[in-house]
């Protein structure tokens, strides 16, 4: 080997670089399990100890010196799935910031086409393109976007004016929608870091304006999704006193009596002599005695007073809202109070005594509205905001406003005072506090906000109000809780199944290949090294498919190796000597050509899988992309280094140990020859795969219809079918209740309100999920540890994720154009290489039977196999593995087949192209017996959550093994044209 020196020279500080990025890694965890030792598992001293020495030196080179903080930013950090926390994908309303562009148009075509657009929007195709469609769709060229009422008005002028075109406008909107996006990302990023999780990760995903954050760690799922989400939108209202709306609501009741269906199953009363007797008398005011006659007031626990009309349970505010709407219904508003805003108040929870049932009341508050819809004063005048405690010793948040919020805050606070009412404070629409004013205006600017709330709560209002409010809604489309006892349980499954795997393709290579083979185990070793190395310096997150692409590495990174041994056993029982023998396997017309193509397909599904995947997808195929081109160099020249000094030194090599001396040699079996048979049965199996598709379909999970899914851990077994049934009827639809792995463990999917967005619906269906479950547990598990994470955590959620309707059309899209597209270019790059486009059909041919004969084995077994056989993002990934690693094992066949070809082997074409195959039998058998030995290790110790994924690769590779003998180079010959065939077989003397 040529620049030996050099080679060992760059593996020397390739290896010592490896190690210095690591040695961040060992110090981080090291410091880390100091903490969890000195905190004695709580996680709120274990961060706050953290945060302590994060300036303090704890790693010492001599040379230089880190802080723990330092250190921490160097490590490879752990994804959720092994870490624990939880991960969200915000998606910004583009919806809101075309109406806020639009200063809230009323243009019914500008509207309809926002409706449209949010109803119509196809899987990857972006709000705004959706927008404009809906918009040529609805106007047909009768409404400009730059018309005066919608884009060309006050907030957008000197950069949108009425005489601009469409696509000037969009332009213009564009770069608007990319400044919102921007906005709310540091928004965002202002609210996490002041959260106090270690290592949040917060992204743009592309220019879908959508934002990733992921809090490793991070365990109340509630309070952080609120957190995330709200849009901050705080608010000053004056607000309307009980009695001046007492009639309206008299008026609302009568109304809907005449429209509202009355409940049978209740006995109807005789009507109220007034509407405050009806609320107020408690003694009769029972469930049978009162409801079945007032519509509106049946729905009202108790009459408010002062701001506050009514009290109602938290479950009637939907069907009140409903009825307050109605245009009938506030045309009963008087004229001067035609404007009035109805809004809730934050929530109370009461507990009875007796039955321990938690009761959740609201207040209903009347705002003094204005044709608009503009508060008098908003919160963008806070300059300031701290968590605090007002007079009472209650936690409280005061605020401190600019100079003209201070001025327009002292006029409010007197017209409260001289009017003795009162000035409610909203934030996103929820009244927190409506105060009056007992002392006359408040000058100055400072106010506080007091009401039900803990510390907690004040704490992150305080926080949300500093960081300031979002652009537009953020609505949760996808996301993921992760227990910290489930992520340690998926380490120690990475852990074993790496250690096992790796054991084994050591022992079978020293078994096959002797000498050889410990050489082939160092390069192992080394490349192992390089790609962790390397995942540190480019601060890679490592997830557990991460964890499962690293021990695939393990069987791919010998295929080189193995590809090179084979050919020189080949060059010496040619009759040449090692050094000869050496220097023809490392050559391009030896093992070189084949490497290269084989790795080539790989990179490119590799790359595809990177681009189109996310999350825990994307951290599979950065380990899979690295490992190809270490263990490539590994393989090809570390080995080399150590046969290089045997030669040198004379010792005997032959790639072989005495008993596999003779395996896989002298084959000589007629592969074209059963052409026919092997079509029928393929044929067979796609006409098979596909009546099963049509029957029986696939078991799409959530990635690709949406859904929420819950994996759910109980004190014992349960019966999965009954399980399905309560919960089926706590929702009101169907509930999937599946056992998911231990018999007291189940994955429970649902579709309910997956259309609808916010922190309440997900806390709602949390809730449901509960309530129907807690009698499977002990009295002592409250909601907060059913569905939050703790360290230590045995029962109840263990692991949740959602994924909403919209970005589920996006997963779908890109899954489909993953695959299409992996098959597309590495097709085109087989028409490049080989320069005939029938190897490119043969290879394309052999990866569709495969993807089919995958897809087939899932779609007839996934209903009574004993583990999860889901259609999803994993899948998929798995999918694209199976067609590199297919059209790796084809090009192996097709390069000795032009090899041949090329040559002058005698024979017909046919003799040629049999003798092809039969001589690389021993490399396609050997890869593919390590390949099935690595996966079966990771089926069995990889955990349940990968089991699906891993099985769908260990089908492929068998089936792919199958396919390139026995399809692809079928295909090939079948193809090529009768003047190529004589061609080929004049050159080779028949």
């Amino acid at each position: 080997m040529q620049n030996k020196g050099l080679v060992k020279f760059f593996a020397i500080l390739f290896a010592l670089v490896s190690i210095y990025q690591l040695s961040f890694t060992f110090v981080a965890n090291k410091v880390k399990n100091d903490a969890k030792s000195f905190a004695g598992n709580n996680p709120d001293k274990e961060i706050k100890y953290l945060d302590s020495i994060g300036k303090e030196k704890v790693f010492s080179l001599g040379f230089t010196d880190f802080t723990y903080n330092e250190v921490k930013d160097k490590q490879i950090n752990k994804g959720l799935d092994l870490e624990g926390g939880i991960n969200v994908i915000l998606q910004i309303s583009v919806k809101d910031v075309l109406k806020g562009l639009s200063n809230n148009s009323k243009n019914p075509i500008f509207n309809k086409a926002l409706e449209d657009a949010k109803t119509n929007q196809k899987g990857n195709q972006s709000y705004l393109d959706a927008f404009y469609e809906a918009f040529d769709n609805n106007s047909k060229g009768t409404v400009k976007l730059a018309s005066p009422d919608i884009f060309a008005n006050r907030n957008l002028q000197g950069e949108i004016d009425f005489n601009m075109t469409d696509a000037q406008v969009k332009k213009v909107l564009a770069k608007k929608v990319d400044e919102s996006v921007e906005s709310a990302f540091g928004v965002l990023r202002s609210r996490i870091d002041k959260f106090g999780v270690t290592q949040p990760n917060i992204a743009k995903l592309g220019q879908t304006g959508r934002i990733l954050i992921e809090l490793p760690g991070a365990k109340d799922v509630d309070r952080i999704k609120k957190l995330v989400s709200s849009k901050a939108e705080l608010e000053f209202w004056e607000t309307y006193k009980a009695e001046e709306l007492m009639g309206f609501l008299g008026s609302a009741n009568e109304a809907l009596k005449a429209t509202v269906k009355k409940d049978e199953k209740v006995v109807e009363t005789k009507p109220a002599d007034s509407i405050s007797k009806l609320l107020t008398d408690k003694d009769k005011d029972t469930t049978a005695a009162k409801k079945g006659n007032n519509p509106l007031f049946d729905k009202f626990v108790s009459q408010g007073g002062g701001p506050v009309l009514l009290i109602a349970l938290s479950k009637d505010t939907a069907t009140i809202n409903g009825y307050l709407k109605r245009q009938e219904i506030r045309a009963l508003l008087p004229a001067d109070k035609r404007y009035a805003k109805f809004v809730w108040g934050k929530g109370t929870v009461t507990v009875d005594e007796k039955t321990k049932k938690e009761t959740e009341t609201v207040d209903l508050y009347a705002l003094k509205g204005n044709r608009d819809g503009i508060a008098p004063l908003s919160g963008g005048v806070i300059v300031d905001a701290r968590d605090t405690f007002d007079q009472m010793g209650k936690p409280a948040v005061s605020m401190q406003m600019n100079g003209a919020g201070a001025r327009t805050w002292e006029e409010l606070t007197g017209r409260a005072f001289s009017q003795k009412s009162f000035i409610a404070i909203a934030l996103d629409d929820v009244v927190y506090s409506a105060p009056g004013v007992t002392s006359g205006p408040i000058a100055g600017g400072r106010s506080e906000i007091s009401g039900n709330f803990d510390v907690t709560e004040t704490k992150d209002l305080a926080n949300v109000l500093r960081a300031g409010k979002l652009p537009a809604a953020a609505e949760i489309v996808q996301s993921e809780v992760v227990g910290p006892s489930l992520g340690q349980k998926a380490i120690d499954a990475g852990t074993t199944s790496s250690i096992v795997g790796f054991l084994l393709v050591c022992l079978w290579m020293v078994f096959y290949y002797g000498r050889a083979g410990w050489y082939a185990n160092i390069a192992l070793l080394v490349n192992l090294l390089f790609l962790f190395g390397i995942l540190a310096s480019l601060g890679a997150v490592l997830t557990l498919p991460g964890i499962a692409g690293i021990v695939l590495t393990l069987g791919t990174a010998v295929d080189a190796n193995i590809i090179i041994y084979e050919r020189a056993k080949e060059e010496l029982r040619d009759g040449k000597t090692l050094p000869d023998a050496v220097k023809a396997s490392y050559g391009w017309k030896g093992a070189m050509r084949s490497i290269i193509d084989a790795n080539v397909t790989h990179v490119l599904t590799g790359a595809i899988l990177f681009i189109f995947g996310t999350g825990p997808i994307q951290g599979f195929a950065t380990t899979l992309l690295i490992g190809i081109f270490t263990s490539l160099f590994t393989s090809i020249f570390i080995a080399r280094i150590f046969i290089d000094r045997d030669i040198a030194k004379n010792r005997s090599l032959t790639f072989t140990t005495p008993l596999t001396k003779n395996w896989f040699t002298g084959f000589h079996f007629d592969f074209i020859g059963i052409k026919k048979w092997s079509y029928l049965f393929s044929s067979l199996v796609v006409v098979v795969s596909c009546i099963s598709f049509y029957f029986n379909g696939l078991d799409e999970g959530v990635d690709f219809v949406g859904g929420r899914t819950f994996q759910v851990k109980f004190e014992k077994p349960v019966e999965s079918s009954q399980v399905s049934e309560e919960l089926s009827s706590a929702f009101g639809t169907g509930v999937e209740a599946k056992v998911f792995g231990d018999a007291d463990q189940l994955k429970i999917t649902t579709k309910y309100k997956i259309k609808e967005d916010g922190v309440d619906v997900d806390k709602e269906v949390n809730e449901k999920l509960f309530n129907a479950l807690k009698k499977y547990y002990g009295a002592g598990l409250t909601y907060d540890k059913f569905i939050n994470t703790y360290d230590g955590k045995q029962v109840g959620v263990l692991q949740a994720s959602k994924v909403g309707a919209a970005i589920s059309a996006d997963i779908k899209t890109n899954s489909f154009w993953a695959v299409l597209g992996a098959m597309l270019v590495v097709g085109l790059y087989l028409v490049i290489s080989f320069r005939k486009w029938q190897y490119s059909l043969g290879a394309i041919a052999a990866v569709v039977h495969d993807v089919i004969f995958v897809l087939g084995v899932y779609s007839l077994c996934y209903k009574f196999m004993p583990f999860h056989m889901e259609m999803d993002q994993h899948f998929i990934a798995a999918i694209l593995t199976v067609i590199g690693y297919s059209m790796n094992d084809t090009v192996i066949v097709f390069d000795r087949i032009r090899e041949y070809l090329a040559g002058d082997r005698k024979g017909h074409f046919k003799d040629v192209v049999n003798a092809s195959i039969n001589s690389t039998l021993s490399r396609t058998l050997n890869t593919s017996l390590t390949m099935i030995l690595v996966l079966l290790i990771m089926f069995i110790f990889g955990g349940e959550s990968i089991r699906g994924f891993i099985f769908a690769m260990l089908i492929g590779i068998i089936v792919g093994t199958y396919s390139s003998l026995f399809i692809a180079t079928p295909v090939l010959v079948d193809t090529m044209n009768k003047v190529a065939i004589d061609d080929i077989e004049k050159r080779h003397g028949n």
